[in-house]
């Protein structure tokens, strides 16, 4: 049983002040009646500096630090995926909550002992998914549970992006295996996630990948993959779209009705066709919105879950079980990837 925060703001310090970050910042700025920013951690100086005048609030080059002066309720680490495990770990031994940008992990064993260690510390442990908060996304998760569909036959994702060689070389961890992950785990990791969100659990992959920059990732890949529920799908990813990002999209064919969701970052429904209608078809126009970022607008949204989890009001939406869902759909593709075969799931019984 966890602790409810009732009485007063709920107190957070952002770890990691890089570009993720600056989602959460707005984020709390739209929830600050139930929850503040009291600290900001980063290891880059410049990076640390920056965010101190910017929320004006103290700043902290090392974690420990930071856990053991501030009187913490939470922490949100927006830093490099693969040092997420860590410190994960280092804020629940310190009775601190965690949200944990994605992906959770960079290896399938980290992200379950994020998740055994959270729990044996009694905090939470969230893994933000902002995208599934989206209008466009929304309606069609509605239409999938409503079973509109009927049997799905066929799942296709395309994300056709743009990451040139400067995006790479910002930082010595970005494009690395051990900290970064490729266009599959970082860049695509979202729509990684609609696969298991939206058709369910998966049964079986196969993925090849392949690397055009100057880095140890793939910036390239195409993934096949069959349901349980019978369904076959696939999903195409790329980095190096020229000139610009051009689609973050998914289709999904049933026996029953034909859905596109499309433009650059799922954000518009291009397709919505069902044998029978619902009240809610007529919302489908004022889903659609534009957005200048792929990151789209669901921090807010996400933020409102944390804050009534925390309040006792709500369940997670996405914990940490949650998040191993498209992590194990991650390491699977790449272990696929690696030896050319089939990988079946779940990785471990």
């Amino acid at each position: 049983m966890f602790d409810k925060i009732t009485d007063r703001k709920i107190r957070m310090a952002l770890v990691g002040c890089g570009r993720i970050s600056a989602k959460h910042g707005e984020a709390l700025r739209k929830h600050q009646d139930d929850i503040e920013l009291v600290a900001v951690c980063d290891v880059d100086p410049s990076a640390l500096d920056k965010a101190q005048n910017e929320y004006q609030v103290p700043g902290y080059l090392k974690l420990d630090d930071l856990l053991s002066k501030e009187q913490l309720d939470v922490v949100a680490l927006c830093t490099p995926s693969g040092l997420h495990p860590d410190q994960a770990l280092m804020a629940a031994n310190a009775g601190v909550h965690v949200v944990s940008e994605k992906p959770m992990a960079t290896r399938w064993a980290d992200g379950l002992r994020m998740v055994k260690g959270c729990d044996e510390a009694g905090v939470r442990l969230f893994i933000v998914k902002q995208n599934r908060r989206n209008t466009t996304l929304q309606l069609l998760k509605r239409a999938i549970d409503e079973q509109r569909f009927g049997k799905i036959h066929m799942v296709h994702l395309n994300v056709f992006w743009t990451r040139p060689q400067e995006y790479y070389d910002r930082a010595k961890w970005c494009g690395t295996w051990e900290l970064d992950g490729g266009a599959f785990m970082n860049q695509a990791s979202h729509y990684v996630d609609l696969m298991e969100w939206l058709i369910g659990p998966v049964a079986d992959v196969q993925c090849m990948t392949s690397t055009h920059r100057n880095i140890e990732v793939e910036d390239t890949g195409v993934m096949n993959v069959r349901w349980r529920n019978g369904a076959l799908g696939s999903m195409a990813v790329t980095m190096c779209t020229y000139p610009k990002n051009l689609e973050g999209s998914i289709t999904i064919l049933g026996e029953k009705g034909t859905v596109k969701v499309g433009g650059v970052a799922v954000n518009e429904i291009q397709e919505w066709s069902f044998s029978e209608p619902a009240d809610y078809d007529e919302q489908i126009a004022a889903a659609n919105y534009e957005t200048t970022s792929v990151y789209g607008f669901g921090h807010p949204l996400y933020y409102k879950n944390v804050i009534d989890t925390l309040r006792g009001e709500a369940e997670p939406e996405t914990d940490g079980r949650e998040g191993l869902k498209s992590l194990e759909l991650l390491i699977a593709a790449y272990l696929s990837a690696r030896d050319g075969r089939t990988v079946s799931l779940p990785l471990e019984y």
